[in-house]
């Protein structure tokens, strides 16, 4: 046992917790696939649920292997890696947008060609665009206040990341922008600086939603939300298996609602946790992912850089903030938004890019936990400075 202990300490390193709840979610993420999906089966694998089964373990597989490697690198050298993906991440958008396949009336995704496998270039942007502004806020930590050479160029990357996501995918920009404004205020940006990104944003995406693909999809929804005569067929039915759930739930596999409730597999998969599980399993899964987010600061308010506060700060604030809107649409507490929950939801490269985001999480805790290490063992860690002048 001991020496299992060993193997563990010495090649998943980094914070443990997170490892567990990652973990747990991702095998949790399998049960509730293979459920949901039963309808897909029937429809387009002639009622075989084993493919999307191992379809799925085999993504959840892939993405926690991503994670590991992710983990393994020093999270300093994400910083050069951002850069290189965000002005990568433009030209694809770009493509994406006026070349890439059309699902449901926006071109979101594009086609690997050897690997026949689609991925947005979205999720791309977002865990460079997180990344580089993270880099870029604590190179900048000692002139925050400047406005030209530290605002500027910042509200320039945000704005044509955030700009170009819009055109497609307009609730996706919107939780990004949200994100910027949290990385820029625990980087101690300005207020007004702060307020300046907000009205900006809220002018680009204005235009966004007017000139973009799927932005008048995104006003009527937000309509269809603000009107309570009339619930949209996709809400009605997630409120059905979330009432007919009760506490403790229908069990696993006895959802009723997944052959009617359009996406149970990614959009909706919070409805049938608790239509499975009951309100004690949606309750645990919530649990799950703000005990995520608590150990994201955690490495935040211990972390010895800057860098590595803001860069686990933005990636754990995105990965929750998305989860809680998806669970805010399922129980009605938010418009519908098309967004799948991170480590749980059916998806392709998006779990790999979640994955990532995940591992530098990871790479941040093991670095600083190694410095601090490392910091104890020197001569000099006891001894007290010399006093300047």
């Amino acid at each position: 046992m001991s020496q299992f202990k060993t193997w563990i300490d010495e090649h998943f390193k980094g914070d443990p917790i997170i490892w567990g709840i990652v973990i747990l979610l991702s095998l949790f993420s399998i049960l509730v696939v293979y459920s949901a999906t039963g309808s897909l089966a029937y429809k387009n694998a002639g009622g075989n649920t084993e493919v999307y089964l191992l379809r799925h373990s085999f993504l959840v597989a892939v993405s926690l292997a991503v994670m590991w490697f992710a983990h393994k690198i020093p999270y300093r050298s994400y910083a050069l890696y951002a850069r290189l993906a965000m002005y990568l991440s433009i030209p694809l958008l770009l493509v994406t947008y006026f070349f890439g396949s059309n699902i449901n009336e926006a071109n979101r995704w594009l086609t690997i060609p050897l690997i026949n496998q689609a991925f947005q270039p979205s999720d791309l942007a977002k865990l460079a665009l997180i990344t580089a502004l993270a880099a870029m806020l604590a190179s900048r930590q000692n002139n925050i206040k400047d406005f030209k050479n530290t605002f500027v160029p910042i509200i320039i990357a945000i704005g044509i990341i955030c700009g170009l996501i819009a055109l497609a995918n307009m609730s996706t920009a919107i939780l990004l922008l949200a994100t910027c404004l949290i990385i820029m205020f625990i980087g101690r940006v300005p207020m007004k600086y702060l307020f300046m990104v907000v009205i900006v944003g809220m002018l680009g995406l204005t235009i966004a939603a007017f000139l973009g693909q799927r932005g008048e999809t995104f006003v009527s929804r937000i309509e269809n939300y603000m009107n309570e005569e009339e619930i949209p067929f996709q809400a009605e039915q997630s409120y059905i298996a979330i009432s007919t759930g009760g506490f403790t739930g229908k069990g696993p596999g006895n959802s009723e609602q997944r052959n009617s409730l359009p996406h149970p597999y990614s959009d909706f998969i919070y409805a049938i946790i608790i239509e499975e599980y009951g309100v004690a399993g949606g309750a645990g899964v919530l649990f799950l992912y703000l005990a995520l987010l608590y150990r994201g600061m955690r490495i935040v308010a211990n972390s010895n850089k800057a860098f590595g506060g803001l860069l686990s700060a933005g990636l754990s604030f995105a990965l929750v903030i998305q989860a809680l809107v998806n669970m805010a649409v399922a129980v009605g507490l938010a418009p519908i938004t098309g967004l799948p929950l991170p480590l749980l939801s059916m998806g392709g490269t998006s779990l790999v890019f979640t994955g990532i985001s995940l591992g530098i999480i990871l790479s941040v805790s093991r670095g600083d936990h190694q410095e601090s290490i490392e910091k104890a063992k020197s001569p000099f860690a006891n001894k007290p400075r010399l006093k300047t002048a």
